[in-house]
Order: structure tokens, then sequence, then C-alpha cells
């Protein structure tokens, strides 16, 4: 397989970082090697099979961690991934023709990156509560009356997930890719997050007199085709339906963020969004994605630096 001195052939732990290249099935294997070698003898080269758009971005000893584009049609959105060690199969490419890399994985994963479901999850808190009760400004009657809202705001949302103490909020939604070979849509909406914090902070504001802010981040789902939340026979059970990975994310970028605001890198803002969710959003024509602040945050279920974008939420 690739024998041919030709092909640029990549060990696990070469495939070039942080630039754009093809991940396929295995079975398009042989047909891809029969392309490129009629290229090597003059030939045309001729696209095989379906590719979908990756980037590496680290190594370890047991995993690649990669961005993965689901969609570059419509959006530009990117996905972290993992693609264990065991699932790799070859990675190859021809420089001299510009043919990026491809990396070869095994099918059923490949598949199960499709069918499994994803989330998007915010963490919303409320700003001054601590002020808020030595003063006294904060009733029963009020807290009643907050929650008595929010559930008004979730029958108007009944695909998104509330779980709501007081002074915060932790929602979540699931959504799958498409197929591209299937004309069922992509149910994506991250934008809908953003108008749900917007409704949020009016009803933080009418009945406590307080603001809020947001973190938004994105991620796979392990309870593949699960309900959004599971409830016990016994009423006292909840489950997300998630691991923990992501609400680990967004406390490293909350306390990222308030760690700026006490040096005074940044100010305070109303949303704090993951670069791969920020970058996912469908901005207007006119609107320059880039030219948002940003800052540097480390996660410990990541191994390489990411980004936070700040914001308001009127900015969208």
């Amino acid at each position: 397989m690739f024998e041919d001195k030709r092909f640029d052939k990549y060990q696990f732990h070469d495939i070039p970082l942080d630039r754009d290249i093809f991940m396929m099935d295995e079975k398009f294997i042989e047909q891809f090697e029969k392309s490129l070698l009629n290229l090597f003898d003059g030939g045309e080269y001729e696209s095989v099979g379906y590719i979908t758009h990756i980037a590496a971005r680290s190594t370890s000893k047991t995993a690649l961690e990669l961005s993965w584009y689901a969609n570059v049609q419509t959006r530009s959105h990117e996905i972290a991934i993992s693609l264990p060690y065991d699932q790799f199969v070859v990675c190859v490419g021809y420089r001299n023709y510009d043919i990026r890399p491809h990396i070869f994985v095994r099918s059923s994963w490949l598949e199960d990156l499709f069918v499994r479901s994803y989330s998007i999850f915010a963490l919303i808190d409320a700003i001054g509560v601590k002020q808020a009760l030595e003063i006294g400004s904060i009733s029963r009657s009020k807290l009643l009356e907050l929650r008595s809202k929010i559930d008004s705001l979730a029958r108007q949302h009944q695909d998104v997930s509330f779980i709501s103490f007081a002074d915060s909020l932790l929602l979540k939604s699931n959504w799958q890719v498409s197929y591209s070979t299937d004309d069922s849509p992509n149910t994506y909406r991250p934008e809908l997050f953003i108008r749900i914090v917007g409704d949020i902070q009016s009803i933080y504001s009418q009945t406590l007199g307080l603001d809020v802010y947001a973190v938004l981040t994105q991620g796979s789902n392990v309870y593949y085709d699960d309900s959004l939340l599971h409830i016990s026979d016994s009423k006292n059970h909840i489950s997300l339906n998630s691991l923990g990975i992501p609400f680990t994310q967004l406390k490293d970028i909350e306390c990222a963020a308030r760690t700026a605001i006490e040096a005074q890198i940044h100010p305070p803002s109303e949303l704090y969004m993951d670069d791969s969710y920020y970058h996912s959003l469908r901005f207007d024509y006119s609107f320059d994605k880039h030219m948002n602040p940003s800052n540097n945050y480390r996660s410990k279920t990541m191994g390489y630096c990411s980004q936070y974008y700040y914001s308001t939420v009127s900015g969208y």
C-alpha cells in the first residue's frame, strides 16, 4: 500500500499540524492509490470517494486531536474530536501536485462520527448576587417570578434543556450532522443560544435588577439518540446525558476571563465564546468575525491552547 517512493507518506506522529487536510474512509484507499499512480504516469488525477475537512492540532501516544469542519458549505463549523491511534490506517499525499495529506481511517469510526449526537452548552451567571443579598433586594416572591419566567422561556424552546439555580443556569441542546449523501438537514443552530441569552438577560433585569453573562461552547455527546435530560422514576435524579468534559471547558473559559478582567487585559463582557463555537456562527456578510477581540485559554480537556471571543449580545 503506497509503496511508490513518490508518495508523501506520514507516520501518525508526523502528520502536519494546523493546516487544512482531508480525512477519508479506508474503503477508498485502493481507488485513491490508483488515481495517484495514474497521475505519476502522466494521466489525469481523478477525485475518489468523499472527503471530510479536518486540521490536526496535536498528537499524543494514543490519539490525534483534530478540528473537524463538519459544515463548510453554509457556515464554518469546527468541532474538536480525537482520532484514536487504533482507528488510523495511513496518511498520504503528493506535494508535487498540491494534493494535501489524506488521513484514511477505519470505516466504523468514521460512520460513528456522523451518527453520534453533538451538543451546545451554555453557562449563564447573574452578576452582583452577593451584594443584592446583602442589601436584601432579592426576595422569595421575586425568585418565584424568576422561575416562572424561565419556565415560560423553556416552553418556547423545548429542544433546549434548562437547569437553573436562582443565580445561574446551565443550557444544553443536541444536534446532528447530516451525511454528505443524505438529504436530511443539519440541525446545528448556535445562533439560537445567543437569542436565548438575550431573553434571559431581560428576565433577570426585570425580576432581580441584575445583569448576566454567558459562556458558550460545543462538543460531542456520547449519549447517542438519548433525550436532553434523564429524570429518574423517583424524581430525585437528573442526568444531563452528557460527560462532564464540556462543563469543565465552560469553567476554564470563565476562569480565564475572570483572570483577564482582573489583570485588565480586557473589560467584562456579556458573552464569552469558545473559538470553535464563535467561528461556527452565521454572520452577516458585512461582519468581519476576525475583528472581534479574543483571548487565549487552556482547558484541562484539550492538549493545546485555544481562544475565547468576548462580545455583547447586541453584537449579534
